[in-house]
């Protein structure tokens, strides 16, 4: 059976050559006024001491072979990451010349290392998400690691849905087939039968209740080869570029090319490059499986989001999260403030986000924090381009 495997080991009955590959060149505008251009989500401690790409590096370099991290960046952000990532080589953290979404920096890496190590396996995560389980979420890795090695599989961790939301996109699950044992413990594997983008809220709502969905997390494994091989296939021209810039990778030149070649990738996400043409083949034959994100995952993607993530870990999850010099609460709940050198006082108010920085502040409802971005958009239509 495609992808059945009784234990992690890979081909030769060891853990695979495992390289993961960080992307960190959003802009983070849904944490706008704490998150800019030059200073996104994933630089930043939103939830803790240290930032959201050091927490994503810590996850992973237990299982990631030596010298094997690679972050995919951008000019504002590259030496801001340099510094919070001192033991990340400074070769591997490569600046995009423009974004191009997902696809060409997934694809880019891939073609690096099939250079050096075709069968090494890339496992890509975004920079700016939390885990809660990180001992489960590292041995969903290793059992993802195996499966995408031995049989040339592409492998999407996906995340039991607990609402129906309209801002993921979801996996619809196929067959079961023979779990993977990784550390003792039996790791459920599903092929995927389709992916959809964004649903609305009647198809999310339906997703739901079937049971049969999960949703996208963005966390993908498969070998160099696989990935390379599939870019080739659903998207050539790209490919070739992209084969172009690494064929120049530790030569004097490689600068150049990567800026002069890049651009003219098509920008387009790993999701609508390869998965979903992948998926158009038949469950049978798309090698795509999916293995459960049981590990407590947030995208944290919103200011209510964050309050969520945070409250979690309180007696109510309608507590008020605050972080200030000082605060008081008189009849007030849910509410999300963000004031770190003032007293703050919440008076008969809730399910409000206020959020201050030296030059800005932001008043908005829990529910309307998935606005925030149109904050900033505005303030670029009005030339006031040094608040994003």
């Amino acid at each position: 059976m495609a992808g059945a495997r009784k234990d992690g080991a890979g081909k030769n009955g060891a853990q695979p050559e495992f390289a993961a590959v960080i992307l960190a060149g959003g802009s983070g505008t849904r944490f706008w006024p704490r998150s800019r251009r030059a200073r996104p989500k994933q630089v930043l401690s939103l939830d803790g001491d240290r930032t959201m790409i050091q927490n994503t590096v810590e996850r992973v370099k237990p299982v990631v072979s030596a010298g094997q991290v690679w972050i995919i960046t951008n000019d504002l952000l590259a030496k801001t990451i340099a510094k919070q990532l001192p033991d990340v080589t400074e070769k591997h953290i490569l600046r995009e010349p423009a974004a191009r979404n997902t696809a060409p920096a997934c694809g880019l890496a891939a073609f690096l290392l099939e250079r050096q190590s075709p069968d090494t396996v890339l496992g890509v995560f975004p920079s700016d998400h939390t885990i809660g389980d990180v001992t489960r979420f590292r041995r969903v890795v290793c059992a993802g690691a195996a499966l995408a090695q031995r049989s040339a599989a592409i492998v999407v961790l996906g995340v039991s849905p607990s609402r129906p939301e309209t801002g993921y996109g979801y996996i619809e699950l196929g067959a079961a087939v023979e779990p993977i044992v990784e550390g003792g413990e039996s790791i459920p594997v599903r092929r995927v039968r389709r992916f959809t983008e964004k649903p609305d809220k009647v198809k999310a709502r339906r997703f739901l209740r079937s049971g049969n969905y999960a949703w996208n997390s963005g966390m993908f494994l498969w070998t160099a080869k696989t990935l390379a091989d599939a870019m080739r296939e659903h998207q050539p021209r790209t490919a070739e570029l992209l084969e172009r810039i690494a064929a120049a990778w530790g030569t004097p030149k490689f600068e150049k090319v990567f800026a002069e070649l890049y651009p003219h990738c098509e920008s387009i996400s790993i999701d609508y490059a390869v998965l979903e043409p992948r998926s158009a083949k038949g469950e049978a034959k798309s090698e795509l499986y999916c293995l459960p994100g049981d590990f407590a995952w947030s995208d944290l993607g919103s200011w209510a989001a964050l309050h969520e993530h945070v409250a979690e870990h309180t007696e109510s999850h309608n507590a008020n999260v605050v972080e200030a010099e000082h605060h008081v609460e008189i009849a007030s709940t849910g509410c999300y403030v963000f004031s770190p050198n003032k007293t703050v006082a919440l008076v008969g108010v809730k399910d409000l986000v206020v959020v201050e920085t030296e030059d800005a502040i932001l008043i908005t409802t829990r529910e309307g924090s998935q606005d925030v971005g149109k904050v900033v958009a505005e303030l670029k239509n009005t030339g006031r381009h040094h608040l994003t």
